[in-house]
């Protein structure tokens, strides 16, 4: 049940005609599979639960405020896929901001999960610590994530995807600083380089799994500029020219979240990386998406592999 990717190249009267652009409705049945989804109870989480539960999964929505989340997958998600004879959900307590939150997720939990979405993430906050004392950004979007899988792999049936930014395109990774105790914090460059850890970890994530000859995919998606809360912690001046510009530049949540439903549901190489197919990966249809040259450095995402197993107490497990 896979649909080409859609190609941004130009052809001549000659060569074959591009696919069609691949929308919501080609999302493929998901009736029997079960999916985590980290951060689901808002934005491109939220979006990606509830198109995979209309398709028939069964979603795990890992999350910081449960009760708030239980009343939007009953009010939003349950009752619309209930009318569809679809899937269902289940919302369970995730702090990736606390390892001690992380390992009891994992611990608790003793079945088999088919896909495992890395979507949960903050972006552009003032200088803070997570309760491991990480930078936020670094220890909440990438060491939680990076922990969470690797507690997590031996149920995993399919694939792990992690949901990345274009903010990684003009970001470095500071590996003797990674936590900003010496350098001039820049929220900006600090998500930056978060993000830049997400696909670092997805590069050798794939690695080791190939290496231990497993079938398991690790991929990544990033949805492009997105009108989601994400970026409340701009400040009033950049939180309006941010919503000035989003109005004309920027996609809807649902539309953010299709990168992430392709990478999660479609016949893909590992260590994919899909994003919007418009102008600057900023808005459109779900392609293959530009990494940066840092992205792609294996000496660098093994170094940081090592790094994150030494600061997470976890380590590539048996698959």
């Amino acid at each position: 049940m896979t649909s080409p990717l859609r190609t941004t190249r130009a052809h001549d009267a000659s060569s074959t005609p591009s696919p069609a652009p691949w929308t919501l409705d080609d999302l493929p049945p998901q009736t029997g599979r079960t999916v985590i989804v980290t951060g689901a109870g808002s934005g491109i989480g939220l979006e990606t639960a509830r198109a995979l539960a209309s398709a028939g999964a069964h979603v795990v929505m890992a999350v910081r405020n449960v009760g708030r989340t239980r009343e939007i997958a009953a009010r939003e998600i349950t009752a619309s896929a209930a009318d569809n004879a679809a899937g269902s959900t289940e919302v369970l307590p995730l702090d990736l901001a606390d390892l001690a939150s992380v390992r009891r997720f994992a611990a608790s939990w003793d079945r088999p999960v088919d896909i495992l979405i890395n979507n949960a993430g903050v972006a552009n906050v003032p200088l803070g610590r997570t309760a491991d004392g990480f930078e936020t950004h670094f220890g909440t979007n990438h060491l939680g994530h990076f922990a969470l899988t690797c507690l997590l792999l031996p149920r995993i049936t399919d694939r792990v995807v992690t949901v990345a930014s274009n903010a990684h395109k003009k970001a470095t990774l500071d590996l003797d600083d990674p936590n900003w105790r010496r350098r001039r914090y820049r929220a900006s460059a600090a998500y930056g380089q978060s993000k830049l850890a997400n696909l670092l970890f997805t590069l050798e994530l794939r690695r080791r799994l190939a290496d231990a000859r497993s079938p398991l995919l690790a991929l990544a998606a990033h949805p492009g500029a997105a009108a989601t809360g994400l970026n409340r912690h701009l400040g009033p001046a950049m939180s309006l020219v941010a919503a000035t510009v989003g109005r004309l530049v920027m996609q809807s949540g649902p539309a953010g979240a299709l990168p992430t439903l392709f990478a999660a549901t479609q016949d893909l190489e590992g260590a994919a990386y899909i994003g919007p197919d418009g102008r600057g990966e900023q808005r459109g249809h779900p392609t293959r998406a530009v990494r940066s040259t840092t992205a792609q450095d294996a000496a660098l995402a093994r170094k940081l592999w090592t790094l994150s197993e030494d600061l997470t107490a976890t380590a590539f497990p048996r698959v």
